[in-house]
């Protein structure tokens, strides 16, 4: 099982969708819209040992996703090697708070999306992550940390500019503000910290066991205190 964060039932792939995963880290919306739909994915990450995980787990499923096909790139958002118009579905989950020149990655993605094609993206929601950045400068200033923290209007104008409508959004992963609050305030020794380790073993469980009463919970924490935005574009000439 992963942690995904974007919704299938409401990003809807269809038979025969080419579907890319830009910054895929590890593969888990990847490997996931294999699962789900027999779709040909394609992985860009700027990791190429993340790039091997995704090759490794996504093996481990071949029986499930034998008829489907999943490809693998080292490639920088900003300059996406692909054509115009070659992709029905573009994921964009948990990357833009990263890059610098974000345009230049919507503008790449927008070129590569089919017309009518759909984009979802999530990023950290303003207030978990605001508290992040009080608890600790060290979160945000690692090699390859955050940049910047995202508005909703600021993240939903950008998407808009480049000519996609959202049609739709919602908050993910409450559970996980806590940790990430906890991991902040114990920064420096959160690995040896006993209140983090264990909040860490409690996440593994329930993403292993997903019981009922966890699942309930984080629906009625999502509103509140979701760690991640995610919202839904579709091409403007779509969605009235």
């Amino acid at each position: 099982m992963s942690l995904e964060t974007v919704n299938f039932e409401i990003f809807c792939l269809e038979p025969g969708d080419r579907v890319l995963d830009l910054g895929c880290g590890e593969g888990r919306h990847a490997i996931t819209a294999c699962l789900v739909q027999d779709v040909h994915a394609v992985g860009v990450d700027m990791s190429f040992a993340d790039l091997e995980t995704t090759r490794s787990r996504f093996a481990e499923f071949h029986q499930r996703c034998a008829s489907r096909n999943l490809s693998l790139a080292v490639a920088n958002g900003a300059h996406l090697p692909f054509i115009d118009a070659s992709f029905d579905k573009v994921i964009c989950a948990e990357v833009l708070e990263h890059v610098p020149d974000y345009h230049a990655m919507l503008a790449e993605i927008r070129r590569v999306l089919k017309p009518g094609g759909a984009l979802a993206v999530s990023v950290p929601r303003y207030g978990p992550e605001w508290i992040c950045w009080r608890l600790s400068d060290a979160y945000h200033e690692v090699e390859g940390g955050h940049v910047r923290i995202f508005h909703r209007k600021q993240l939903k104008q950008a998407v808009e500019a480049v000519g996609l409508r959202l049609y739709g959004a919602h908050y993910a992963h409450a559970l996980h503000s806590p940790y990430w609050w906890l991991k902040c305030l114990f920064w420096s020794k959160a690995d040896d910290t006993w209140l983090v380790r264990q909040y860490h073993r409690f996440l593994v469980w329930d993403l292993m066991k997903a019981p009922a009463v966890t699942q309930l919970l984080e629906r009625i924490l999502n509103p509140l205190m979701g760690k991640s935005l995610v919202m839904y574009f579709a091409d403007a000439t779509r969605v009235k």
